[in-house]
Formats: structure tokens, C-alpha cells, sequence
């Protein structure tokens, strides 16, 4: 029903959401780009709902993810439209809880969680998991706890489709990591009222990843039992656990990891299939849910099937002057009234291949016919399923590190690389020419500086330090082509990846 009525859940969220709501922020756009909602009910008609977005898109009504983020006005005709972090969201919200986007640029996004809205994305899970033949297995979560939202929206959306996780385990221990007074009490409220309720919610169980062989005999111990075992989790942490598991001879056959995160790279599945475990990846950002899960009879590695009744899709070329590049980048639109954030052609720091193609998979025989592929990041940096970019880390290249250690900003550079096993690293170089007596302490201040910078930033710190993935090379920093030191450096990508 909703794939029918794409085009008109999208005109009664523009007349609503928009024309109905007068502190929108698209209300100014629209206004220069002389568009009423008569002239768009028109486009809707005559052009599709894709065809609408590109031609508002030309006429000027997106807003980039820089603009979204609440972290550059919206500047449009040489006009500047003044605007608060919070006027994307949607007004009609009524009971949710809040969570937190990763920050891959800087601050983490307060955004607001309906339970309204996780009811509309778990049909996603459900026609996902069945098109793999994961329907209904003993399921596993290796996810946060709040402020990262990631675990509770599993919990919620896994219990609305009847197959509630089995076991919460939590990637980073109390130690490393002091969620807020608040976000305590929310974990716990939620636990217990599901089961005051009758819903055996699991207790989060704080696993870190130098103890992952408690998880990998959860794991087995399901096996021997069941026929198969669903584990939610990011890429990286599923790599971990894949790499315990062989290390300790037992085979995990039967076994499917689900997650997104970070690129899922070949280097990163195949050590992960070894072990007999079967890879299937989604796309996944706060403000919008799910977008879309891995097909069953992929082109390729990284081959999904957008979900396009909770969203449409366009893209538009992205210069990047700094990296010499040009992208197409990726516009999202929300076709759910339940949906967090009002978006209408907003830009997201990601781009890839989008094609309408047959793959003959379940899915396809659902309507869902375009598949996204090759996903990448024009800005982030990831690692062990967490991103951090943007201005707190440029902060601390160009004037943290400067002052600590001495040199100039052109002397700091941060590049992401995938060691021999697989694992994503943060790589800070530093240019020979500076003496620095000791590389720890150069991690510790970035550390450091992370932990005071915001919650994101520390949720990162927190990963990121666990794992390792922060390390130090003597080397000198990369230029582009034309000659500029950026602070972040896009290391090009080979093959698939």
C-alpha cells in the first residue's frame, strides 16, 4: 500500500509538513524558486515523484548536509536564510525518545525517535531477514546503549515483528564510557517496562572487544540447538567476533551477520565468511531509519535494495574542490509522516551507484526494483562501526596538536586505511621533520581532546581506543592535485571497495 501511494504520502507531507507549517525551513526556498503547492502537485502529475525532486532540486530547494546539520546557513541567491538546528524536525512528532547521530562531522545531531516511526521502519527488518531466509532466528545485538540509539531501536522494532533479541551485549564497558544520568535511566525504563509489560527485554550486557569469545560461545552454545542465528551488529565488531571464533576452531555455519556502520570491504567479509558466517549489509542513518538492505542475489558485494515506499531517492553532481573531485552525491526525501527529520531533497555526505535493475530476489517481486551500490563517504572517517570528522577533528589537527607538539597545521593529517586483518585504522601522520619524544602521548591527546569536545566524540574515543585504531606514521602529509594540504585525507579506493 505504501509503494502505491508514494507520490501521495509525499504531496500530504509537502502540504502538511511545509505549506501547513510556517516555521519550515523550505518555506523560503520554495518561495524564491516561485513554487506554490499547486505548481508541485502539477510536477507530481506530469513528471512522477522523482522527476518533482530533480526539477526542485534545479530550481534550487535542497538543503546540503552542511545546511542540515545546522552547521552553515542556508545561502541561496546570494540571500542567506537564518534557521535553528531543530527546524527540521517534524513538528507532529508526539512520543518518542531522543537519540544521537554518529557526529562523522562534528557534533552528534539530537535526533527524535517516534515509536510510531519504528513501527513503520520494522517491516523493513521483516521483508529483509525473509528474502534471506532469516525470518524468525534466535537473534543476537552486539549495539549501544543510549545515547547511541542504535540498541533500544532494535530491541523496539525486533520485538513490533515477534523475534525480540535473545542477548543486548554492549561493545564498550562502564569504564571506558559514563553515559549521562538521563540516558541510564531511559535504558532502564525501557527494560522495565517491557517486562513489567510481559516482554522479556534483555539486560544490556557490557562485552568489550578483547572479550569477544563470550559472544562467539553464545553463539555456538544457539547453534547447537538451532538451525541458525541472526547477529546484529557493525561490520568491524562482526569481523572481531569472526576472527575469535577461527582463532578458537569453532565454526559459526548457520550464523548471519547483519550491519552497516562502515564500507563492508572484501578484505572485511571474506575473513568474516571463513568461519562459514554469512555477511548481508543495510544502510541505515538516524534521521530516516533504514534505507535500504543487502539483495539475495547481489551484483555485487555492497549490492542493496532501497526501500523506496519510506523514501525517494535522487542524485546531483557534488564538486569537491578540495579533493579535486566530483560526486553524485545523494538527496533523500521522507515519504513517512512518521519519519524524525522533515527532509526534502537533503543532501546526505554519501554517494554511489543507484540503478533500476532485475535481480529476481524476493524483494524485486515486492516492488522494490532499485538497488544501491558502491556506498561511500565524501567526509567520513569510520571505525569499529562509529565516524567521527568535521570540525572537532580538524580542531584538534590544526590547533590541539600544533601547540602540543609544534609544527604547523600542514604538519598533521589524518588518513583512513584497512590493515592486513581487515580492521579499519585512523592513520595520523606527522611530518618526519618534527621531533615528537613520544607517539602515545600524541594519541592521549587526541584521546583526550575527544573526550571534551561532545558525547559523540567521546562515544568514538571510547571505541576507538578500545580497539586501537587510532594510530601514529612518520610521514609526510598528502597533497591534492592542486597542490593543497587538507587535514583529512580521501585515500583512494581499488576494486569493489
Amino acid at each position: 500500500k505504501r509503494m502505491e501511494e508514494r507520490e501521495i504520502n509525499f504531496l500530504r507531507l509537502v502540504r502538511k509538513g511545509i505549506f501547513g507549517y510556517p516555521k519550515s525551513p523550505y518555506l523560503p526556498l520554495l518561495k524564491l524558486a516561485h513554487c506554490e503547492m499547486g505548481d508541485i502537485e502539477n510536477m507530481a502529475r506530469d513528471k512522477g515523484l522523482e522527476g518533482t525532486l530533480h526539477s526542485l532540486r534545479e530550481a534550487g530547494v535542497y538543503i546540503t548536509f552542511e545546511e542540515f546539520k545546522g552547521r552553515a546557513p542556508i545561502v541561496r541567491n546570494g540571500k542567506e536564510l537564518s534557521k535553528k538546528n531543530t527546524s527540521f524536525d517534524n513538528p507532529y512528532l508526539s512520543h518518542y525518545y531522543h537519540g544521537k547521530t554518529g557526529g562523522s562531522t562534528g557534533a552528534g545531531t539530537r535526533v527524535a525517535l517516534d515509536l510510531s516511526h519504528l513501527a513503520g521502519q520494522a517491516p523493513f527488518l521483516m521483508v529483509g531477514e525473509n528474502a534471506h531466509g532469516l525470518w524468525g532466528l534466535p537473534t543476537v545485538i552486539w549495539r549501544g546503549v543510549l545515547p547511541d540509539e542504535s540498541g533500544i531501536s532494535a530491541i523496539l522494532m525486533r520485538h513490533r515483528n515477534g523475534n525480540l533479541p535473545r542477548y543486548w551485549f554492549v561493545p564498550i564497558t562502564k569504564k571506558e564510557y559514563h553515559p549521562s544520568f538521563k540516558n541510564r535511566i531511559a535504558t532502564r525504563y525501557v527494560i522495565l517496562i517491557g517486562r513489567l509489560f510481559g516482554t522479556p527485554v534483555p539486560w544490556p550486557e557490557f562485552v568489550p572487544f578483547d572479550r569477544a569469545d563470550r559472544i562467539v560461545r553464545c553463539i555456538d552454545r544457539i547453534l547447537q540447538s538451532q538451525a541458525g542465528c541472526l547477529i546484529s551488529t557493525h561490520v568491524s565488531m562482526a569481523l572481531r567476533l569472526s576472527l575469535t571464533a577461527h582463532k578458537e576452531g569453532i565454526s559459526l555455519t548457520g550464523t548471519t551477520f547483519i550491519g552497516a556502520g562502515e564500507p563492508p570491504t572484501d578484505t572485511k567479509v571474506s575473513k568474516i565468511t571463513r568461519t562459514g558466517a554469512r555477511y548481508v549489509p543495510n544502510y541505515f542513518f538516524a534521521e530516516t531509519g533504514v534505507v535500504g538492505i543487502g539483495c539475495a542475489h547481489p551484483s555485487e558485494l555492497n549490492d542493496l535494495h532501497l526501500f523506496k515506499d519510506g523514501l525517494a531517492l535522487i542524485q546531483h553532481p557534488r564538486q569537491l574542490p578540495e579533493f579535486g573531485i566530483q560526486v553524485e552525491a545523494f538527496y533523500f526525501t521522507a515519504l513517512l509522516p512518521t519519519a524524525p527529520k522533515l527532509m526534502l531533497n537533503v543532501e546526505s555526505d554519501d554517494y554511489g551507484v543507484v540503478e533500476t535493475r532485475s535481480c529476481g530476489c524476493p524483494m524485486e517481486r515486492l516492488g522494490y526494483t532499485e538497488h544501491i551500490r558502491q556506498i561511500r563517504s565524501f567526509r567520513k572517517l569510520t571505525g569499529e562501526g562509529v565516524t567521527l570528522v568535521g570540525s572537532e577533528m580538524v580542531r584538534i589537527l590544526e590547533e590541539v596538536l600544533p601547540k602540543r607538539f609544534g609544527g604547523t597545521p600542514l604538519d598533521y593529517q589524518l588518513m583512513e586505511e584497512e590493515d592486513e586483518e581487515g580492521f579499519t585504522r585512523l592513520n595520523l601522520l606527522i611530518h618526519p621533520r618534527l621531533w615528537i619524544q613520544s607517539e602515545s602521548d600524541v594519541i592521549e591527546t587526541v584521546i583526550q581532546s575527544l573526550s571534551q569536545s561532545s558525547v559523540a566524540a567521546d562515544l568514538a574515543r571510547a571505541m576507538w581506543m578500545q580497539a586501537k585504531t587510532l594510530q601514529i606514521k612518520r610521514k609526510e602529509p598528502f597533497t591534492t592535485a592542486h597542490g593543497k594540504m587538507m587535514p583529512i585525507h580521501m585515500a583512494k579506493k581499488t576494486g569493489k571497495d
